[in-house]
């Protein structure tokens, strides 16, 4: 019985660390995040835009880690950019942000994920279920 342990340890050491390895491995670790960057109402545009120039916005944001999912105006409102970076950036983003656009904008952070390719799935599949 101890001989079979000892012949068993290697395996049991060898499959541990593999699912430890396994376990530490991020698929996918990419994040999508959504800024709202509201505009200072008591601030025309002309104010708004100095007040991005000197903070070295169009420099500074999106840091080059974000890729840029979409980037609208809301007419009276702001603007809205969603990006998609790596998890370990979220840190940088902030950052990005803290040093553009604060004095021109107030801004909300809002964890972002696509839900179209499952709204596709779905109206396939109730396709396939209508009767002919």
């Amino acid at each position: 019985m101890k001989k079979l342990i000892l012949l068993c340890l290697p395996l049991f050491v060898l499959n541990h660390s593999q699912a430890q390895e396994a376990i530490q491995k991020p698929v996918n670790d990419s994040i999508m995040i959504t800024i709202m960057m509201k505009h200072h109402q008591d601030k025309n545009i002309d104010e708004l835009r100095e007040i991005r120039e000197r903070n070295g916005f169009t420099e500074l944001f999106p840091p080059e880690s974000a890729k840029v999912i979409s980037w609208y105006v809301m007419m009276g409102i702001g603007q809205v950019v969603t990006v998609k970076i790596p998890a370990s950036e979220l840190r940088n983003l902030n950052i990005a942000v803290e040093k553009s656009v604060w004095g021109a904008f107030s801004t909300e952070f809002y964890p972002t994920y696509d839900l179209y390719p499952t709204i596709l799935e779905t109206k396939e599949r109730l396709k396939k279920q209508e009767p002919d």
